[in-house]
């Protein structure tokens, strides 16, 4: 069992408040991402729910029973680390097994649960070797697995995948996620990153300066973002933006537009504007547009072999259907 809820906690370091009250409810089983711009509080949270912060107020409960005092190594949860935190002279082996040692658990469950871990993690070729002939996505596999062998009640991941380069990112979001699938265990995943967000999440929790923005699945949040800052955070390349007389027209303070949403044309469109910088990809090319009156340009998401280069005229037309409306305090208009 996992589930976790937290009532009305918050956190202050003496007079700053870093988390205001708040209330979350994370499902047994549920892969729950926090996510938002540096020095939102995120990992501040994650530190709360480990027990490595003390709550300023309010309650943590794991499993229906009173977490809040429990020291964290009695808190039944696991937490993995954006640095490896690996003993250097010691084997996989031993790495692995090291928190079982410490629990002074019977030598033959350490193999059985240090076996089964590597069998999980693809490590089983490499368990006599130590974290210095490994890869960056080995390693930080190796520290999965230590947390992996306690069977905790729930997985805590502060910004994991940090450390490692682009293509070692993608591959290791895809190896959490099915591991997630292969364990059903509630995991809770701290990052900045919102394409690891939308790609890992159950449940994406949105934080800004401590506050919950909004709670939903990855496409929700998408589609129907709460408030100007959910839409321009969810999202890559993020939500275009339009005020004034254009806003108006849809009875609103402002509008948004993803990138995606906007078709573009060579001879006619809605709105006019001339092609800046064009970033080609192969399978889409993104132009930014210059439009009379605006300071930032409008991205657009067109196809790969859209022939268009800087300067040149190009006409848009946004998506009727797909246009978010925005209060003048940045709250979404239904």
């Amino acid at each position: 069992m996992g589930r976790i809820v937290l009532e009305q906690v918050q956190k202050s370091f003496g007079d700053v408040s870093v988390i205001p009250p708040l209330d979350l409810e994370i499902n047994d089983g549920e892969f729950v991402v926090f996510v938002g711009p540096s020095g939102c509080g995120k990992s501040t949270l994650l530190r709360l729910i480990a027990g490595l912060e003390d709550v300023t107020g309010g309650t943590i409960s794991i499993d229906g029973g009173d977490a809040t005092s429990i020291p964290p190594a009695k808190r039944g949860l696991a937490m993995v680390f954006q640095s490896y935190a690996l003993y250097p002279h010691m084997s996989v082996r031993k790495n692995i097994a090291f928190p079982l040692r410490m629990a002074k658990m019977d030598k033959a469950e350490q193999d059985r649960r240090v076996s089964q871990a590597a069998d999980v993690l693809n490590l089983t070729d490499y368990l006599d070797r130590r974290p210095g002939q490994l890869s960056g996505g080995q390693r930080q596999r190796v520290a999965i697995g230590r947390a992996i062998v306690r069977e905790p009640a729930a997985f805590l991941f502060d910004e994991p995948l940090s450390n490692l380069d682009a293509a070692l990112r993608v591959g290791m979001r895809i190896e959490i996620s099915e591991l997630h699938e292969r364990l059903k265990t509630t995991m809770i995943y701290v990052t900045h990153d919102q394409v690891e967000a939308m790609t890992m999440a159950d449940k994406i929790v949105v934080l800004q300066a401590g506050n919950i923005e909004q709670v939903g699945s990855p496409l929700e949040l998408y589609r129907t973002p709460r408030n100007r800052f959910v839409a321009g955070f969810i999202g890559s390349p993020k939500m275009n933006f339009l005020e004034g007389a254009e806003a108006e027209k849809h009875g609103a303070h402002a509008i948004g537009v993803r990138p995606e949403h906007i078709t573009p044309s060579s001879t006619e469109g809605l709105w006019q504007g001339r092609v800046g910088v064009s970033e080609h990809l192969g399978s889409d090319t993104f132009f930014h547009v210059h439009m009379e009156g605006r300071t930032e340009p409008i991205t657009v998401r067109a196809g790969g072999e859209v022939d268009m280069h800087n300067g040149d005229v190009i006409y848009l037309t946004p998506d009727p259907g797909r246009i978010h409306r925005f209060h003048a305090k940045g709250h979404r208009i239904e």
